[in-house]
Order: C-alpha cells, then sequence, then structure tokens
C-alpha cells in the first residue's frame, strides 16, 4: 500500500510540480506533513544533497524519500511515479504540438503558469531559509546566527567572485567542519 501511496504523491507532484525541482518543494513539505515520511529537517537536508548531487532536484527528492520509506523498490517506485507526468505530457505535446503551435489559447496557458511556477518557487525559498536560520521550539523562535553568518559570508563571496557552484559548497563544507556547525 505504502509503495502505491509513494506512486501517487509523487505523480502529483510531477502533474503540478511546474517550474522544476524547487517548485516541488511545497508539495514536499506538504507530504512530509501529512504522511510523516519525513521531517522538516530531512526536507532541508533533501535539498542540501539534491543541490549537490548530479540530476534533477525533484528526481533525488523522490528518491530520497522513496528510499527512506521503502529502500529501493521504495526509491524506484516514488521516481517513476515524479517522472511519469512528464513522460505522459510530452507524449500529447509532441503528438499535438504542430496542430496547436500558434494557438492564442495555448499560448495564454503557458504565460499564465510563469507566476504559478514563481510563487512555488519563491515558497520554496522562504521555506528553506526558515528551516535553515531559525529553529522553533515550544519556548519561541530563536536565530540560528551561524548559520545566518555562514550565509552572509556566502552570499557576499558568490556576489563578489565568479567561482564554479560546487567551489562555494565545499567552502561551506570546510566551514561547518571546521568550527563544527
Amino acid at each position: 500500500m505504502i509503495l502505491f501511496q509513494l506512486f501517487i504523491e509523487f505523480f502529483k507532484i510531477g502533474l503540478f510540480a511546474i517550474g522544476g525541482g524547487l517548485s516541488s518543494l511545497p508539495f514536499l513539505y506538504d507530504i512530509a506533513n501529512r504522511t510523516n515520511w519525513l521531517t522538516q529537517a530531512d526536507i532541508t537536508n533533501l535539498i542540501t544533497i539534491s543541490e549537490s548531487t548530479p540530476g534533477p532536484i525533484g528526481v533525488n527528492a523522490a528518491t530520497y524519500v522513496g528510499f527512506l520509506t521503502s529502500g529501493l523498490t521504495g526509491a524506484i517506485i516514488a521516481t517513476l511515479g515524479l517522472i511519469c507526468p512528464s513522460i505522459i505530457i510530452i507524449i500529447i505535446i509532441s503528438c499535438t504540438l504542430q496542430k496547436f503551435q500558434n494557438n492564442e489559447t495555448i499560448q495564454k496557458m503557458f504565460y499564465g503558469l510563469r507566476p504559478a511556477s514563481c510563487a512555488l518557487i519563491a515558497s520554496a525559498c522562504i521555506l528553506v531559509i526558515k528551516n535553515t536560520f531559525f529553529t522553533f521550539s515550544a519556548n519561541g523562535v530563536h536565530f540560528v546566527f551561524t548559520n545566518i553568518i555562514l550565509g552572509v559570508i556566502l552570499f557576499l563571496l558568490i556576489s563578489k567572485t565568479k567561482f564554479h557552484p560546487i567551489i562555494y559548497i565545499f567552502i561551506s563544507v570546510l566551514i561547518s567542519i571546521i568550527f563544527k556547525l
């Protein structure tokens, strides 16, 4: 039953998370809240791992969650659930593209999807910032100053230099190891 549920949950993400892997994050937070397959901290770790490993974020995330819940079989099922909508949609589009390529309604639909995609990505950004720079407890909200300082330093470094992104990841890891963050 859990494999079927994994497939359905990631099928929905694949169908509605338009705009790439980051736009799937609000769906993952929803899954975490409803199913207890993963925690908010797991999602933050998932983003970190997915951003630092090859492949699309959504596929890495589906594989990770599937593996956490049901091992290798779960990883395969969740990943298939995520990619199936794209495959189906691409097949439909490729069969009908020539017919509807200049259709004004279709063009407006694609134009209208842009704000939705932007909002999903912005929502994911806010959730990552919240889970990285703040801790929440019964005593209230607390800043994680070490993460804030590291984030500001990396932001300034990125805005002033033109290194490959992997360099920034290594710098962040080294700082975390050295200062035991």
